[in-house]
């Protein structure tokens, strides 16, 4: 007999994943799974137990089971990402959002006059364009461009700028290149979750991290893991105007962060930590 009703559905895929997950986290997967299925959010998910999935559901939360099993993040199963209560599009070219990014997005948007139109915000390494499109929300009046050096990335930051009607310009450009940076204008605020966690760490992460998302927006060199951090600070201090600098960090390297932005020039430094009590995220200014 196929079980198609979906609280019965659910127990059965949540026993599958939690072979490799765990109890709780296979239950919010198979919630998950499931709302992008019916549309039946996972709160309501327990009142709806009675409902039938029809065939081509059940097929398609087979391939969904099929992908989890094999370690691919819910994410990129789904192709979708929550932040700041907007559903991103993502797949294997970018980063998956995370929370702690969430927080630096806060933290931006709380500092910046939302009246101001002249604001001009650089968002370097954009990925899916999360911080881009959020600030773009949350700041209406500012001109936000935001740049990565992967094509890839670029289009599906479009397309996400597209589908959630923001008005983000989005370039190619590698910014570890001086000549590219230089043909940048001037900003008032730089934000960027760069790659920051060093090659040596890979082996002891997560497999759906390391085998899926994109490497070059993870890792940085074992023996310069503060490069990205030394490159923005420059660009920082070349501004020709005050400018802030927001950034997300190790959380073992706060301390290294704050020490080379204060030698490159910068001042009223501020070291945040993120809601879990890491450090997590760098204010600088020039």
């Amino acid at each position: 007999m196929v079980v198609n009703e979906l609280g019965l559905v659910s127990e059965q895929l949540t026993d599958r994943l939690a072979v490799l997950y765990g109890q709780r986290e296979a239950f919010l997967m198979a919630a998950m799974c499931l709302e992008k299925l019916t549309g039946i959010a996972p709160q309501a998910q327990k009142r709806a137990a009675a409902t039938h999935l029809t065939p081509a559901q059940l097929v398609q939360l087979a391939h969904y089971e099929e992908q989890l099993l094999a370690h691919r993040p819910i994410q990129y199963v789904l192709e979708e990402a929550w932040f700041q209560q907007m559903p991103f599009w993502v797949k294997e070219g970018v980063l998956i959002p995370r929370p702690e990014t969430e927080e630096l997005v806060e933290w931006v948007a709380t500092s910046i006059d939302k009246k101001g139109a002249d604001n001009t915000i650089l968002d370097v390494g954009t990925g899916s364009g999360c911080i881009a499109i959020s600030l773009s929300k949350k700041l209406p009046l500012s001109n936000i461009i935001a740049i990565d050096s992967s094509e890839e990335a670029l289009q599906i930051a479009r397309y996400n700028n597209e589908r959630l009607q923001t008005a983000v310009t989005f370039r190619q450009l590698d910014f570890l290149s001086a000549d590219a940076r230089n043909s940048l204008p001037d900003f008032t605020c730089i934000v960027s979750n760069p790659p920051y966690i060093p090659m040596a760490e890979k082996e002891n992460m997560q497999p759906q991290v390391v085998q899926y998302e994109p490497e070059n927006a993870l890792f940085v060199p074992n023996n310069d893991a503060l490069l990205f951090y030394r490159v923005l600070a420059d660009f920082t201090m070349q501004q020709r105007n005050p400018v802030s600098l927001f950034v997300e960090i190790h959380e073992q390297l706060g301390v290294a962060v704050c020490e080379l932005f204060e030698q490159a020039g910068l001042n009223q430094i501020m070291l945040k930590q993120d809601m879990q009590g890491k450090d997590r995220m760098v204010r600088a200014s020039r």
